[in-house]
Parts: C-alpha cells; structure tokens; sequence
C-alpha cells in the first residue's frame, strides 16, 4: 500500500530530512515510527500526504507515484488519507460536530449525511456526547479524540498521525491510542510516529528513524 525506494529529502545542501529510506507497508497494517526530533519522521509522513515531494527516489501511495502527483490529483489521494497533524487545529469558532462534518461538506455530501457521519464517527471515539460543545471547552486529549474523529470520517483507507499523544497525560494517551488501533482492527493501515516508550514496547512493528536513515542498530528486533 505504501512504498518508498531508496528515498532522500534534502531542503538545502545543509539540510537533509530522509536518507535513502527503503520500505513497504502493506494493507492493514499498524506500523510506528520511532526516533528522536528531527530524525525524519513527520517529513515521512508528510511524503505520504504528497504534503512533500522527494528530492530522489521514489514514493508510491496505492500505486501512485507521489514525485510525479500533478497538483491536480492531490485532493483525489487525501480522500483516502486520514490526516492527523500536530498544525491542523480544531476550529474554535464552531462546534466540535460541526468541526468534524467540514471535510465531508468540503466535498459537497449532503448536510444531513454529513451530520449522521460526522455523530458516528465521534460515537467511535467516545464523544457523541460532546457534539455540541466548543472545541476549547475540552480537554487536551478530547480535543485529539475530535480530531482523530474528523480524520477518519470519509472513512479512510490510511491513517497517518504525527505524535498524535503529544503533552497528553497517560490517560488521554491511552485513550488516543485505543481509538487509533480499533480503527486498524477493522482493517485502517495506520502509520503513527510517537516517542511514547510505553506503546512501543507493545508494538508488532516499529520503524526507528535516525538522522533521517533507518536505524539499522534496532530494526531487526522490531521492524
């Protein structure tokens, strides 16, 4: 489902993201990106997203060919792409519903199907009973719930998050982290970069990142 060969990132002569990163994650799968700051891993992400364009290689994203996307086409591969980035916000001039119906309007669904999606989806992260409330009357961790909510909506065949637990208690963690995986157990591919030592020391795969190169010294343990 997603491929990356020999990929390498580089904004400037000073300034390299990803090294050559080789690997494939296939339908269905629950796969965690480990390293410290600056190791690569949002840049990944975002590679996914075609957010970001490689400078060699090649990333291909249900058989599409990101460094050769047009412009065009990008909307038609988010459909299929639950995003959860640290800079996208709840809007807090709007209700949390009303935060999660906006990607299913943007596509012109109907308004009432959009609200019946939009309450299932927050059902599944248990917060149907907030739907009215304002974003900023939430807790940090509900707030991310919401926001896993409206990524999920159009019912995505990916989920990429980005440090989706971050300044979060252990509880709001947990939370996040329950919600993500039961959306991979109905058969999501879900890609989740995170330092949080506790998941991965439960984790079936994990991908660690260092200096924007796979991490060879623990990639056999545990990728």
């Amino acid at each position: 489902m997603i491929e990356f060969a020999n990929v390498t990132k580089q904004y400037t002569p000073d300034a390299t993201a990803l090294r050559g990163i080789s690997l494939t994650i296939n339908k269905g799968e629950l796969v965690y990106l480990a390293g410290p700051s600056g190791a690569g891993k949002s840049t990944l992400l975002k590679m996914i997203a075609a957010m970001e364009r490689p400078t060699s290689g090649k990333v291909t994203v249900n058989g599409t060919d990101i460094g050769r996307l047009k412009s065009a086409g990008i909307p038609f591969l988010r459909r299929n792409l639950g995003l959860i980035f640290q800079q996208q916000r709840l809007l807090t001039d709007r209700s949390v519903l009303a935060n999660v119906m906006m990607p299913m309007l943007v596509t012109g669904l109907p308004r009432a199907q959009a609200e019946e999606r939009a309450r299932a989806a927050l059902d599944k992260v248990g917060l149907l009973d907030r739907a009215s409330a304002a974003p900023l009357a939430l807790s940090g961790g509900e707030q991310q719930r919401v926001s896993i909510a409206r990524a999920i909506v159009n019912r995505p065949q990916i989920i990429l998050a980005d440090e989706p637990t971050a300044n979060l208690d252990r509880a709001s963690a947990n939370k996040v982290f329950d919600a993500l995986r039961a959306f991979n157990k109905v058969g999501v591919t879900c890609l989740i970069s995170t330092h949080d030592e506790q998941v991965l020391d439960g984790a079936s795969r994990v991908i660690h990142l260092k200096q924007g190169s796979l991490d060879d010294s623990v990639q056999g343990a545990s990728a």
